[in-house]
């Protein structure tokens, strides 16, 4: 049975049109004229804020990514007009350290950030980074969506040059398609927890619906990276996945299909729900079960064990975050889990497998083992009470992710 939540396709499959070869110069796909002049007008006060905020010498350009910057932003329709959806994220590049950059302009930029929110209708979000970290960085799934789509407020493409590594859809590690999982199924699991709770209000439900949308959409995209298919588009993403070679090892993959293009759908095209809690909650048993197919067969993918059960991926002593510096993890643990941690085991392993294992029991170990699992999620995040797992995994996923 199909995980599909958009109550415009609910009658059948829908994959959204093909797009073009590369990024239009748009924000939307379809957004009116006035809503692309709104987020036009976003943009050139941002140039213009951070302009005034740090020096001409030390800064070396400025990208908006996400969704606007690739061209496929969310249009919301209202009965006022179109309005933005996403929040617009800007990647501020500045010389020098980039540790060093964010203490000198951080607090100023989030301040900036908060003013344009206010008149634009929208988060407005910078990231503080510089060319030199991207050149030398290895190759992420975010960076390769900023390298692929982006639109320039000052600079051009020619300062990515010796960035090149990060465009190859091709090889993006395996690694990368886990921890978009993580992430959006951390999202699952608070959205459980506003669906649990005593109300249910319009924001909480609007939470639980797009988090079931995005996860839709990551377990799609987390096949295609698996299988070196990913693409910057969401809806290229979709036809890919629809012409990928049904395989005996992945009975799910129609209902992946189906779940990435609602996901898609919801994304270009959001909009408030007014679904029942027990409709919610029923999609939000198919699309968690679905994700826990799709988790089991990339982590057995990823690290040569096989895994039958959320309780066997959160048990095993395997490395699940390989290829990391022991010192280097240490420090990690040292601030994702406060200095406790460095007299904990594995230690010098990195964080995200005590997240890992934690999501595994909080989104899928089962009623039936819910006083051991708790217990286990205690140790694993190092939390006072099993009371308080939840509240201590958002922190802990917050600071690894």
């Amino acid at each position: 049975m199909h995980a599909t939540i958009a109550p415009d396709i609910r009658s059948g499959f829908v994959t959204p049109a093909r797009p073009a070869a590369k990024p239009a110069a748009r924000f939307t796909v379809n957004g009116s004229d006035s809503l692309e002049q709104h987020i036009e007008d976003v943009c050139n006060r941002v140039l213009t804020g951070i302009s005034h905020i740090i020096p001409a010498r030390d800064l070396e350009g400025i990208v908006l990514g996400g969704g606007y910057g690739r061209g496929e932003g969310g249009v919301l329709k209202t009965p006022s007009g179109d309005k933005p959806y996403n929040d617009v994220e800007f990647y501020v590049f500045v010389r020098g350290h980039s540790w060093l950059s964010e203490r000198r302009f951080s607090h100023a930029l989030h301040v900036l950030g908060e003013e344009l929110a206010l008149s634009a209708g929208i988060e407005v979000e910078f990231k503080i980074t510089s060319l030199s970290k991207l050149r030398h960085s290895p190759q992420t799934l975010f960076y390769h969506d900023l390298l692929t789509g982006h639109q320039w407020l000052l600079g051009d493409d020619k300062l990515f040059a010796g960035c090149e590594h990060h465009r190859e859809a091709r090889t993006i590690p395996l690694s990368e398609a886990t921890r978009l999982l993580m992430n959006r199924c951390s999202g699952l699991l608070f959205a459980r927890e506003k669906l649990e709770g005593k109300l249910l209000l319009v924001d909480d439900a609007d939470f639980v619906y797009r988090n079931i949308a995005k996860t839709q959409l990551a377990l799609g995209d987390a096949v295609l990276i698996a299988f070196g298919q990913y693409h910057w588009s969401c809806r290229e993403r979709s036809h890919r996945l629809i012409e990928l070679t049904a395989m005996a090892e992945l009975p799910w993959l129609d209902e992946v299909r189906h779940g990435h293009a609602t996901g898609a759908e919801f994304k270009l095209h959001p909009h408030r729900t007014d679904l029942s809690r027990a409709t919610l909650q029923h999609c939000f048993g198919e699309t968690n079960s679905l994700a826990l197919a799709v988790w089991l067969w990339l982590e057995s993918r990823r690290l040569g064990c096989n895994f039958a059960t959320a309780i066997d991926y959160a048990s095993s002593p395997i490395n699940k975050w390989p290829g990391t510096g022991g010192w280097r993890n240490a420090l990690a643990n040292f601030s994702v889990f406060e200095p406790r941690a460095l007299l904990m085991p594995r230690h010098r392993r990195h964080p995200r497998e005590r997240i890992l294992n934690a999501l595994a029991l909080l989104l899928w170990a089962g009623a039936g083992n819910a006083n051991e699992s708790a217990q286990q999620v205690q140790r694993e995040l190092l939390c006072s009470s099993p009371a308080a797992n939840v509240s201590a995994y958002r922190e802990r996923w917050r600071r690894a992710s």
